[in-house]
């Protein structure tokens, strides 16, 4: 299974660790939506899109990036790192899920966990979630590779039902 994961990991890198576990499950490509390739992409099998949060919206360069995708059939996963919680009935990855949903991808799971964050009032303090993501959000990200790797997917709540 080709897969390609497009990934905005801008602040500590604590997205791209995650986007890096996954691809060794996975066996995939990682990029920044400035180094995907259309072309590339169209031949994937499964393609990942991730980010950290930021205003309690994933990086606009990966959403920005997957409104020029062009519409077509495929499966996809969105995943998200962030300093704070998700609050349940608003998970950060709902928008992008919609937008790909769109696009005419069957999304097949998301995942998040919490990452070191020193967002403006954070870092007056040194920042949150210093050790994050660490060794058991790793592990977290590796089971739900594993369930996308072997078709099990991952549920993803419908907001429109």
């Amino acid at each position: 299974m080709k897969t390609v994961i497009v990934c905005a990991s801008v602040s500590h890198g604590n997205t791209r660790r995650v986007a890096d576990t996954m691809a060794r499950v996975l066996g995939a490509k990682v990029v920044s939506p400035e180094e995907a390739s259309l072309a590339e992409l169209a031949r994937a099998d499964l393609l990942g899109f991730g980010s950290g949060v930021f205003y309690s919206k994933l990086h606009p360069r990966l959403t920005d990036f997957v409104k020029t995708l062009p519409t077509r059939r495929g499966r996809a996963f969105v995943f998200a790192t962030s300093g704070l919680p998700e609050i349940p009935i608003a998970p950060f990855t709902r928008p992008l899920v919609q937008l790909l949903k769109g696009k005419g991808f069957e999304v097949d799971g998301s995942f998040s966990c919490r990452a070191f964050d020193t967002w403006t009032p954070f870092k007056l303090v040194g920042g949150i979630n210093k050790q994050r993501p660490n060794a058991e959000d790793l592990t977290a990200a590796r089971v739900f590779a594993e369930r996308l790797r072997d078709g099990t997917g991952c549920e993803v709540p419908d907001p429109d039902h």
